[in-house]
């Protein structure tokens, strides 16, 4: 009898009584390969997650959080390095310039230093003649109507008071 009940209790343990079936060996040695297969920086995380209690939403939005505040820590230096960046461009851009002008002007000190320059501009800008030379000045028309006409950017001067200038324009004078 005691034999009856155990050959019954094993089926009865097993397959009979219970609902769903019963899986095989096999699936669950695959599982446990696959499982082994994932490696342990799965287990890991898991395991992780398993202790800090967090599903996989929440460290999805943890995961935000901390690269959006790496993202903030990081944007305020990174503009200011740019722009120190560009105002170092402009400033050696300028630099070159001034340096340019530097060499031209002293380029031209060297050339104010020659007396065949002075008196070839003493004789351009002051008309100055040499002992025994005859001066002459040629006026050809178009200098006239430029000297008559005022500077561009300086407006001529009315003749007359305001109210003879009005009286006149309303006649038609």
């Amino acid at each position: 009898m005691a034999e009856r009940g155990r050959a019954r209790g094993r089926r009865a343990g097993g397959r009979a009584q219970s609902s769903s079936p019963r899986r095989p060996e096999r699936t669950r040695r695959g599982g446990r390969r696959a499982r082994l297969r994932r490696g342990l920086s799965a287990t890991r995380a898991t395991g992780a997650a398993k202790v800090l209690g967090l599903s996989t939403t929440r460290r999805a939005a943890l995961a935000a959080i901390v690269v959006g505040a790496l993202v903030f820590t990081l944007a305020v230096p990174l503009r200011t390095y740019l722009s120190q960046r560009s105002e170092l461009a402009e400033y050696e851009q300028r630099k070159a310039e001034l340096e340019q002008r530097v060499a031209r002007l002293e380029q031209r000190k060297a050339e104010q230093n020659d007396p065949a320059q002075i008196e070839a501009e003493a004789r351009r800008r002051l008309r100055y003649v040499m002992p025994g030379e005859t001066p002459y000045i040629v006026q050809l028309p178009e200098d006239r109507t430029r000297a008559e006409q005022p500077p561009p950017g300086q407006r001529s001067v009315p003749e007359g008071t305001w109210y003879e200038r009005l009286w006149d324009s309303a006649t038609g004078r």
